[in-house]
Parts: C-alpha cells; sequence; structure tokens
C-alpha cells in the first residue's frame, strides 16, 4: 500500500463494465490511490492529455475503440507514450498477452484476479515507471535509457530522422555566477521550450530526452529539423534575457571572477544544436549517432552565439547556420 503522501499518484481506469470500474476505483481508492474512470477505449483516450495518469488500467475488449488501439495510440503519442499501462482482460490466452505486449502495454493482468495480485502490480509498475524518470526529476523528461532506446529503434527500422544534440553555451559561468536556482530555472525553460516546439511543429513519432545537466537530445522528422531547432534557438534568445540582470544583457557578457582571482569576462547563454540526419541510412549504430553529434557540438561551441550545425556525410564536412533574434 502507499504511503499517505503517493496519493496523488492518478489512476485511470478504462472499462467498459460499470461494476468493474466500480470495484476498482474502490480497491485502488481504499489503497490510497487517486482513481478517475472512463467507460471506454475513445473516451480515456481523449481524457489523459488534461488528466495526464501516472498509470492507465486498461480493458482489453470494448465498444468504440478495443484496449489494443488505445495502447497503440498511446505510444504514438509523444504526450502520453511515458504513460505506463495495465493490460486488464477475461482472456489468457498467449497471443493475447502477446499482442498486448507488443503494443506498448506494461503488464497485464488476467481476469479473474485478487486484489492484492491487482495492487501488487500496480505499485510494481508504478515504482518501475518513476526510476526511469529519476534520471532527470527535473524535467520529468526521459533520460538515456530512454534515449538510447529511442534511437536504437530508429537506426534498426531504417528510416529518416534527425537527430539533434542541444547544450547551452556558457551555462557553467551563467551557474556559478547567479546560482544553481538559477541553473535549475533555465534548465526547466530549455525542456519546457523543446516540449512547446515538438507540440507546436512536431508530429506523432517525435521524441525529446534529457541526457542530464544542460544537454538535451530532439527526434524529429529530416524535413521538420531545421525549422524546428530555429524555433528553439528564438525562444531560448529571447526568453532566456529575462532570467538575466539588465546590466548583464546591456553588456552582452558576465563579468567573473576565477580561482586566481582575475575577472573573466563570459558571454551571455545561447544555445548549440548539432544536427545529425540519416537520410541516406549510412548509420549502422546509434553510437555512431552520438559520436558525430559531439564532434559537431565542439565545432559549433567555437561560433559565436546561438547556433544549428549541420552535417554533411557525403563530404566528412560540416554546415552552420547562425541564429539569432
Amino acid at each position: 500500500m502507499p504511503k499517505k503522501e503517493d496519493a496523488i499518484y492518478r489512476i485511470l481506469v478504462v472499462d467498459d463494465e460499470p461494476h468493474i470500474r466500480q470495484i476498482l476505483q474502490f480497491t485502488l481508492e481504499r489503497a490510497g490511490y487517486q482513481v478517475f474512470t472512463a467507460e471506454d477505449g475513445q473516451a480515456g483516450l481523449e481524457a489523459m492529455p488534461g488528466l495526464k495518469p501516472h498509470l492507465v488500467l486498461l480493458d482489453l475488449m470494448m465498444p468504440r475503440m478495443d484496449g489494443y488501439e488505445v495502447c497503440r495510440k498511446m505510444r504514438e503519442d509523444f504526450m502520453l507514450n511515458q504513460i505506463p499501462v495495465i493490460m486488464l482482460t477475461a482472456k489468457g490466452e498467449q497471443n493475447d498477452k502477446i499482442s498486448g505486449l507488443e503494443q506498448g502495454a506494461n503488464d497485464y493482468l488476467v481476469k479473474p484476479y485478487s486484489n492484492e495480485e491487482l495492487l501488487l502490480r500496480v505499485r510494481n509498475v508504478l515504482e518501475w515507471n518513476i526510476r526511469q524518470k529519476e534520471a532527470n526529476p527535473l524535467t520529468g523528461l526521459p533520460g538515456n535509457t530512454a534515449i538510447e532506446r529511442e534511437l536504437a529503434s530508429r537506426v534498426s527500422q531504417k528510416e529518416p530522422y534527425a537527430f539533434l544534440y542541444i547544450d547551452i553555451d556558457n551555462f557553467k559561468g551563467f551557474n556559478d555566477y547567479y546560482g544553481y536556482q538559477k541553473g535549475d530555472e533555465i534548465i526547466s525553460f530549455l525542456a519546457e521550450i523543446l516540449r512547446k516546439t515538438i507540440d507546436k511543429l512536431g508530429s506523432k513519432g517525435d521524441f525529446v530526452g534529457h541526457i542530464g545537466g544542460d544537454d538535451f537530445v530532439m527526434i524529429t522528422q529530416s524535413a521538420r529539423a531545421e525549422i524546428m531547432a530555429k524555433y528553439v534557438i528564438d525562444e531560448f534568445d529571447k526568453g532566456g534575457v529575462m532570467l538575466l540582470n539588465e546590466e548583464d544583457v546591456k553588456r552582452g557578457y558576465l563579468e567573473i571572477r576565477d580561482r586566481q582571482g582575475e575577472i573573466k569576462r563570459i558571454p551571455v547563454m545561447s544555445l548549440t544544436m548539432a544536427l545529425v540526419t540519416s537520410t541516406d541510412n549510412h548509420i549502422e549504430h546509434f553510437a555512431e549517432i552520438n559520436d558525430i553529434a559531439t564532434s559537431l557540438k565542439e565545432y559549433g561551441k567555437r561560433i559565436k552565439g546561438s547556433v544549428v550545425v549541420k552535417e554533411r556525410r557525403q563530404d566528412g564536412t560540416h554546415e552552420s547556420q547562425e541564429t539569432k533574434v
């Protein structure tokens, strides 16, 4: 049973049978969870963006939209694909379990089941999902494990995609000058820009991850990548100055005393975005993407201001485009 403070966990029960919904709601609320219900798959899917549940208990056989379809649509939606799913069904055949797992279910519970088994599986899935997110608790974005899994999937599918490595320039100087709280604000601010970019300009299947610190990644379609990168830079350059002192903005740099007592001038923050595309499917392993992006990032950091640096594998050269407000 969760602790009292764990009652904030929201569980969405999607089942077309009223008495099943009532039993599940009663059992889960007694265990300390906050429970919401939907009468079919379509209603459940429509409720998820606003509700933002921590877990979905999803019946398999339902009218309008069955559990398989709901789960598949959740995994295709960037805003929903991190929500864990426990599939509920009266079917116990192995093929049905495999089909549910193939569509993205995290666990499978066959009716009839005991309350003890239900609560144990709920707790285990919630704890697993939280551990996945603990790598980056500040932003809540998927961490390194999820990033590697996403990249490996893109490489294996041999479909065109674009990978963006996003890094804040001069972040350490900003952190030293303004303090760690302000540093966290900048990181959260950039994370929100990336989310907004996906929502406004992206498409289903796009991905944003937080490597750690001030390093992020975004995966999208090749045709959209540069437009999205420019949008991120524009939003960051316009909004980031709001976290700076007015005099620092006017000067265009921060004055920081180093360990030797000397005053150093650190430029105000900007973004370096390394863009790697796979339109010719030359990449054989996801680690190659990171190697290319790291090289591009180092090149881009030598350019003043916010910049998008692209890679052209055909001749091994880098191409940069400087974007300013």
